[in-house]
């Protein structure tokens, strides 16, 4: 029994099989581009986050600035001696209350 191929079939066999494993290769590249999309999904989730956290506590920190730069400009009046002295300490105060309920707001709370 003798078979003949001729060199445009055996070509086109061995293309064939290439075609066929490129196939499967491609299937697995996918599958791990959907598994890194995914993650990459995740990490932008926790970054929108983390960014959120950031710009409010930043909000925070620039009233709590504000109030210190008006203690400042206050202390400052005092000294030049137009402002009275209850109104430059009520400012410190405020502004020494306003960095300390920044510090202590949204601690993390211990679960137990």
């Amino acid at each position: 029994m003798e078979i003949t191929i001729s060199i445009q079939e055996l070509v086109l066999l061995i293309l064939g099989i290439a075609a066929i494993v490129l196939l499967f290769y491609l299937i697995g590249l996918i599958k791990n581009l959907i598994e890194t999309v995914k993650h990459a999904n995740k990490v932008l989730e926790d970054t929108e986050i983390i960014t959120s956290v950031a710009a409010e506590k930043a909000q925070e920190l620039d009233g709590v600035i504000d109030d210190a730069v008006s203690s400042i400009s206050a202390i400052g009046e005092l000294i030049k001696g137009n402002q009275s002295a209850i109104k430059a300490a009520t400012n410190v105060v405020n502004s020494l209350a306003g960095l300390k309920n920044l510090m202590m707001k949204k601690k993390p709370e211990k679960s137990e």
